[in-house]
């Protein structure tokens, strides 16, 4: 008798534990997903960022859903386009100089989910990252700014889309 109630207490905690996504993404009954390229349409472009970008987005949903990639009729579809990035001073010295600089990328995002198209958005995500304004942006230094800023950027765009923050 009581392996069966042992039985029975865990049969039902596994079923109940099975509907629950520790991602926080709620994804309905859409079953693929279609990211577009993001071409880069700032006034100063670099050359990686469209690529890496659209790659670390498609990455993201791919290991937090059980989403299918797809080039075509996705049930949810993101589009869009990055439309800045600029390095402007942050802070000052006593010698009227920049001590911090700061990277940031804009991104516009058009998002449809064809199943709900009460969730479907056009929206601006935007992230920074600071970089010492001795540094050139270029290297390990450009690398990391981009790794903490796609990661942002990414993050903001699954929460806003699918985790529904």
């Amino acid at each position: 008798m009581k392996k069966i109630i042992l039985s029975l207490i865990i049969i039902t905690t596994l079923i109940g534990c099975g509907a629950y996504s520790f991602t926080g993404g709620n994804t309905g009954d859409a079953k693929t997903i279609q990211i577009d390229f993001f071409p880069n349409q700032a006034p100063l472009v670099e050359p990686a960022l469209t690529q890496r970008f659209t790659n670390e987005l498609q990455d993201l949903f791919t290991r937090q859903t059980n989403l299918t990639l797809t080039n075509s009729n996705g049930d949810l579809h993101f589009s869009g386009e990055i439309t800045g990035y600029r390095v402007t001073p942050m802070s000052g010295t006593s010698d009227q100089t920049a001590a911090q600089n700061r990277l940031t990328v804009t991104v516009n995002v058009r998002f449809e989910n064809k199943l709900e198209e009460k969730d479907d958005f056009e929206k601006n995500f935007s992230y920074y990252s600071d970089f010492d304004a001795n540094s050139q942006l270029t290297g390990s230094i450009l690398e990391n700014a981009l790794d903490e800023i796609l990661d942002r950027l990414t993050q903001d765009i699954f929460n806003a889309s699918v985790a529904k923050w």
